[in-house]
């Protein structure tokens, strides 16, 4: 009887009894009760008392066995003081280097009650629990709440106290079920038997996770502020105390920063609304500067890291990536990792006369959609310059680089390489706007040229004339098809899209330029490659994943016009640093946003892909920055160079469905049902051959 009762705790123990004790005195009120006569017949009253006799004793068996379920092997609350060490999550490159251990020490320093002030306590019970000291352990208000977006949205979700949450991150599995939610009330009805207020509020500070390694409220002040926690202030205890609702994305260190600061006030105004602190206590708190202790913790690639972390919280949840001894295989190459890493420092450190301050790179597998490198900013610990903002997660302006998108709907829907457009002045009027004139990078025009030409010198004019014939929203549609989500709402862009008016990051513009490299097909990007458990059971494998999204065909053509030099070099140059020697293979493209705040570059051969960002985390403007010289240009050429170093160039292979043709005096692509009926039109002048020929020589 004992072990019953400590298995089930006071609560259910005396329902129990209470059940049976009650169900025993009504079989005897049956069995003792004389019925008044009546003129019903004794068997209908028979059946009648025995249906009523079965029903009762169904209730009661079920409901000792719906108890019995849920408190089979059920912790009891003495564990608490007696639970195991949690086991670290490691997370390597694809060749077992290791990036970052989130338990490499314990990390948890456990501290007394009286060791940590009544404003840190009372920051954290504003934050989780504001009815800690008043409820037995659970909460109706927020049961009922939890309840409520069950039944609405079929989601367990909420109204968890903080002894709730002791005993889930202590003694339960995260899973998010009703029998595990039952399992907790149970046992934090128990805790609350055993240990008081102060001692459950002791453990919960001891055990509760604010990000990363650090467990525990003496760690997190460590961590965050390089004190103890019996040091910290108002504000600070107040940023600590919103960081266990969900670590990972309210870390000050992670890629939203803003968001820890924002949590911040909310405590500081759920602890005055509870009349824990006084007005001037809270004006005090929100205009007090909250400095935190950057400390290089031991971590490779730390934007990767950073963005494979929040992968894995949003599959399996924060708590259970930190306890449960993940072994986590990724995508990244830590040779190439470091090389771009070292390559952007040294790059936009030449680049400050040009008010240049930061620069990203993302390296891909064009076939599989691996992310072989992440750099997110020049110095992931330069807090001056946000540098664990990760730009290639952020939208930004991709300048001209985004009319490949724009060039691809047309060449798929009647235009070719020779398709002849006008690079002349034009205004546009829309109703109700300003006349949209588009100029080109150069302010001047070059006449009729090709299409092939109009893309390869990246000629602006042209492209706005291009996108007004195909039209803004199949512009928008391809792009979706290519791998953009920024663009959300048609009615937001204009023809200035074509130019960069739309934002996009530079993860989704890699998708793109991804998908012509791999024939059309976009690739899904991925950077988790293999997950085990720490038993070495295998939780999670890719599957590499690729949807139709282009026109093989038109894919190729697209290649070979940004792996054309020579189509190019009247804007760019003969040796131009978008060339790399001896690999005429390799595909690129250059951006500029219009106001100087950006600069990009992107190419790829068919194994890998490089996109590169230059310009300003604040957005201010660059100075002027010459595509192909300057800028993104010199980073890209230089880590592509690398890559390539011990490749030889290898020819693109050509589709079915293709013809090349001699169309006034040059060979060109075509898809067979576009191809031209006559060698050449000689109505249009051909400025542009000869400009060509002009340009082979050169070379020669």
């Amino acid at each position: 009887m004992t072990l019953v009762f400590r298995k089930l705790g006071t609560p259910l123990f005396y329902f129990l009894v209470f059940v049976a004790v009650i169900s025993f005195f009504i079989f005897r009120l049956i069995a003792n009760l004389r019925l008044p006569k009546t003129k019903l017949p004794k068997r209908i009253l028979a059946k009648a008392a025995l249906a009523f006799a079965i029903t009762l004793v169904v209730f009661v068996t079920s409901t000792l066995l719906f108890w019995l379920a849920l408190i089979k092997d059920l912790p009891s609350p003495d564990a608490l003081a007696t639970r195991s060490i949690d086991i670290s999550t490691k997370i390597y490159d694809k060749n077992g280097v290791l990036l970052y251990n989130l338990y490499k020490d314990k990390n948890r320093t456990l501290v007394k009650l009286d060791d940590i002030p009544i404003h840190v306590r009372l920051a954290t019970i504003a934050a989780e629990d504001s009815e800690f000291y008043n409820h037995p352990g659970i909460s109706a208000r927020g049961i009922t709440r939890a309840i409520y977006k069950f039944f609405q949205q079929g989601k367990i979700t909420g109204g968890s106290t903080i002894t709730q949450q002791l005993v889930k991150n202590a003694l339960l599995s995260p899973d998010k079920t009703m029998a595990r939610k039952f399992r907790e009330i149970l046992i934090a009805l128990a805790v609350e038997q055993k240990y008081t207020k102060d001692e459950i509020l002791e453990m919960y500070l001891n055990e509760v996770s604010y990000g990363g390694t650090a467990y525990g409220v003496q760690e997190a002040a460590r961590q965050y502020f390089d004190k103890n926690a019996k040091d910290l202030s108002l504000s600070e205890a107040a940023l600590l105390a919103g960081l266990p609702k969900s670590p990972t994305l309210l870390s000050p260190f992670g890629l939203n920063p803003s968001l820890a600061f924002e949590r911040q006030k909310e405590v500081l105004n759920l602890m005055k609304d509870a009349g824990f602190i006084s007005d001037s206590q809270f004006e005090r708190a929100t205009s007090e500067q909250t400095n935190l202790s950057i400390k290089k913790t031991d971590i490779k690639a730390p934007h990767f890291v950073m963005y494979i972390k929040e992968l894995l919280a949003k599959m399996y949840g924060e708590e259970f990536i930190y306890r449960n001894g993940l072994e986590v295989t990724t995508t990244l190459d830590m040779e190439i990792q470091d090389f771009a890493q070292k390559v952007v420092a040294d790059e936009v450190s030449k680049l400050e006369r040009l008010n240049v301050t930061n620069g990203a790179v993302l390296v891909l597998h064009p076939q599989t959609g691996e992310i072989l490198a992440m750099v997110g900013s020049k110095d992931y610990f330069n807090e001056d310059d946000d540098g664990n903002v990760n730009v290639v997660l952020r939208p930004r302006q991709p300048g001209s680089s985004i009319k490949v998108v724009n060039y691809t709907y047309a060449l798929a829907h009647g235009m070719t390489p020779a398709t002849i457009i006008d690079d002349s002045p034009i205004t546009f009027n829309v109703d109700g706007q300003p006349p949209y004139i588009p100029r080109n990078y150069d302010g001047k025009f070059r006449g009729r040229l090709t299409l092939r030409s109009a893309l390869a010198e990246s000629r602006n004019v042209p492209a706005v004339k291009v996108l007004n014939q195909m039209g803004v929203k199949n512009m928008i549609d391809q792009g979706h098809k290519m791998g953009i989500t920024s663009w959300q709402n048609p009615n937001f862009y204009g023809l200035s899209l074509t130019l960069g008016g739309g934002e996009v990051a530079l993860y989704e513009l890699a998708t793109v330029y991804a998908t012509l490299a791999n024939r059309g097909e976009r690739p899904e990007l991925f950077g988790i490659s293999k997950i085990t458990d720490a038993s070495g059971k295998v939780l999670y494998e890719h599957k590499t994943a690729s949807q139709p999204a282009v026109d093989p065909r038109v894919a190729f053509i697209l290649t070979d016009i940004l792996r054309d030099n020579t189509a190019r070099t009247p804007a760019f140059g003969t040796h131009s640093a978008l060339v790399v020697p001896e690999h005429r293979e390799i595909a690129v493209k250059t951006g500029t946003s219009n106001d100087l705040r950006d600069n990009l570059t992107v190419g790829y051969n068919q194994n890998y892909l490089v996109a590169v960002w230059v310009g300003n985390n604040d957005n201010s403007p660059m100075s002027r920055i010459a595509s192909g010289v300057t800028g993104a240009s010199p980073i890209w050429n230089t880590i592509m160079t690398n890559l390539v170093a011990d490749m030889s160039n290898h020819p693109w292979e050509i589709p079915e469905g293709l013809v090349q043709k001699k169309v006034c005096g040059r060979e060109e692509w075509f898809l067979v049902e576009n191809q031209p009926k006559i060698e050449c039109n000689k109505n249009n002048t051909d400025k542009e051959d000869e400009q060509r020929k002009v340009e082979k020589r050169r070379e020669r």
